[in-house]
């Protein structure tokens, strides 16, 4: 006879995986994010970025997420503050409204431009040592 201690262990550990990876899925946290760039005259003029805990589910599907260094910490705003050069490129990737104004009066030009990233919706994963940023369309 066929002993039945293997069936169960095996179906034990799929039951296990298949509750885990729902747990993880379950502990994504939304946020939605803007983000503002303003240089005057070549100079920086203003630079804002909204971090915000989204009080409804958001809905689209995810793609391409961007993992940063967390040290530990679940504070979005602070972990993007220590990754702000690559959390920047990334959304450049994401794609920005850009603005540009120019004039010239006297002979002397003044140009103005606006780098904006509309309120995104991002579903973002904590771990102790990385948090994952994935946006969603």
């Amino acid at each position: 006879m066929r002993s039945r201690d293997g069936d169960n262990s095996i179906s034990l550990r799929l039951r296990t995986v298949i509750f885990l990876f729902l747990v993880s899925s379950l502990s994504a946290e939304e946020y939605y994010i803007s983000y503002r760039y303003v240089v005057k005259d070549a100079l920086l003029y203003n630079e804002s970025l909204a971090v915000s805990r989204a009080m409804k589910k958001c809905k689209g599907e995810t793609y391409s997420p961007l993992i940063l260094d967390s040290d530990n910490s679940n504070n979005l705003k602070k972990i993007i503050s220590k990754n702000s050069q690559m959390f920047i490129n990334y959304l450049h990737k994401l794609g920005l409204q850009v603005e540009h104004k120019e004039n010239t009066l006297n002979y002397q030009n003044h140009a103005t431009t606006v780098l904006t990233l509309k309120t995104k919706c991002f579903k973002v994963d904590f771990n102790d040592n990385f948090a994952r940023i994935t946006p969603l369309k």
